[in-house]
């Protein structure tokens, strides 16, 4: 009996949740919410290299939309040779669906995009795996579509 009590002890005290402290989580989603608002006021302002700042410096992102893009220098030029000038950027908008915790440094955010643009408009959902690198939140996985 003594045992089947240590067993059930240590296992309660064992077992952690999948889940922020209720401040910690609200700053966190809070901060990813500036990042992703950063991020479009520098696509608005057609500034590729603005937008940029939000993924994680480092041939280890991944951007998946029309093909697999890897690598932070790669992500650029794909969207340097997809949005060539402001035309092309249009203005953009994003609806975010879900921001899911994973672990104290990682967020999975689940959102749609609009683009409008004078010759047509784009939309479509994205999933975006933020991690918190150097005590900053940044994009290390775009699934695009």
């Amino acid at each position: 009996m003594m045992r089947t009590a240590a067993i059930i002890i240590f296992a309660l005290t064992s077992c952690h949740t999948n889940h922020p402290a209720a401040n910690a989580g609200k700053d966190d989603e809070a901060a990813i919410r500036s990042v992703l608002d950063k991020q479009v006021a520098a696509w608005n302002e057609a500034n590729i290299d603005e937008f940029m700042k939000s993924y994680w410096k480092s041939d280890s992102i991944l951007f998946i939309g029309s093909k697999v893009t890897s690598g932070w220098d790669s992500t650029l030029v794909r969207y340097k040779k997809s949005y060539p000038d402001k035309a092309a950027m249009g203005q953009l908008r994003f609806e975010i669906l879900r921001m899911d915790y994973i672990s104290s440094d990682s967020y999975l955010v689940t959102g749609k995009f609009f683009l409008t643009r004078e010759k047509d408009n784009l939309r479509g959902i994205f999933t975006l795996l933020f991690k918190k690198k150097n005590g900053n939140w940044v994009i290390v996985y775009d699934h695009t579509s």
